[in-house]
């Protein structure tokens, strides 16, 4: 059990290392820039749409951190909050992305719900529950509307302290889903302590489906396990209709992915939502 943790750990650490860096790149230039970037507000906010397996009308989304960098182009959430870890403004970059994400789903129709990843900083932090709920309290949206996403191979530094923060702010009627289940080792303990109302399977549980045998069972053993849980169960990932269509077939509640939509602004967000398409209709 030693031994496994310390394997985690140290792939967790390797990838870490690699992200927000970039060839050429000086080290600490892209930390000073961020400061810049949060100061005047250059850090935008995308939002990928989710749809019913079932009716394929659009459900909500999940809001995605990009940075216009003028030399390097767009960073995406990952090397950004690499990057804001190094420079110690991972709190500051994170309400910034919550505060963005709230004030544009602020004009959505209120059937559809907002996920938002939450940073293993955050969960560690005993004060994170009260100051969240206090945030979400000076918003247009109602708590049942957003769906708490925590990161599968970053966690956990502190479960216990994370399942405690999940669960005080379930009980104010957030709800909660473990995000990028399968893309590292799976660890069925987070299933079982933590707080969730769903589950979100990574694009690597998706690959090979529904073609390869193997590729299949897996998905359908990890859905079912969801289903007896209790979870709602999210695909990320999906780029063809045989994905859609096979995973709808085995059970799948909600997806996401290229094949009906890229990360988008707030104003696309709802005018796919009202289109015949995004209602179900196609």
């Amino acid at each position: 059990m030693a031994e496994r943790a310390r394997m985690e750990q140290g792939l967790t650490s390797l990838r870490g290392a690699t992200r927000g860096t970039f060839p050429g790149v000086r080290a600490g230039m892209l930390e000073t820039d961020l400061l810049r970037a949060l100061d005047r507000r250059e850090i935008e906010v995308l939002f990928q749409p989710q749809f019913a397996c079932t009716s394929g009308a659009v459900v909500g989304a999940e809001a995605l951190a990009r940075w216009q960098h003028p030399s390097l182009g767009e960073i995406g959430a990952r090397d950004l909050f690499a990057i804001a870890e190094r420079a110690a403004l991972v709190a500051p970059l994170s309400r910034h992305v919550v505060a963005r994400a709230l004030e544009d789903a602020a004009t959505w129709p209120d059937n559809l719900t907002l996920s938002l990843n939450i940073t293993p900083e955050e969960l560690g932090d005993p004060r994170f529950a009260h100051d969240f709920a206090a945030l979400i309290g000076q918003s247009q949206i109602a708590p049942h509307r957003l769906m708490l996403e925590i990161t599968e191979d970053l966690l956990l530094r502190n479960l216990k302290q994370a399942a405690a923060a999940l669960g005080a702010l379930r009980k104010l009627g957030f709800r909660t889903a473990l995000d990028d289940f399968g893309a590292g080792f799976c660890n069925f303990r987070y299933l079982r302590e933590l707080p969730l109302d769903a589950l979100k399977l990574d694009k690597a549980m998706v690959e090979g489906v529904p073609g390869d045998p193997t590729a299949l069972a897996v998905f359908r053993a990890i859905v079912a396990l969801g289903k007896a849980l209790g979870l709602a169960i999210y695909a990320e990932g999906i780029e063809t209709e045989i994905q859609r269509a096979a995973i709808t077939a085995e059970g799948c509640d909600y997806w996401q992915g290229y094949l009906r939509a890229r990360p988008m602004p707030s104003h696309s967000v709802i005018a796919l939502a009202r289109t015949a398409r995004g209602m179900g209709h196609g």
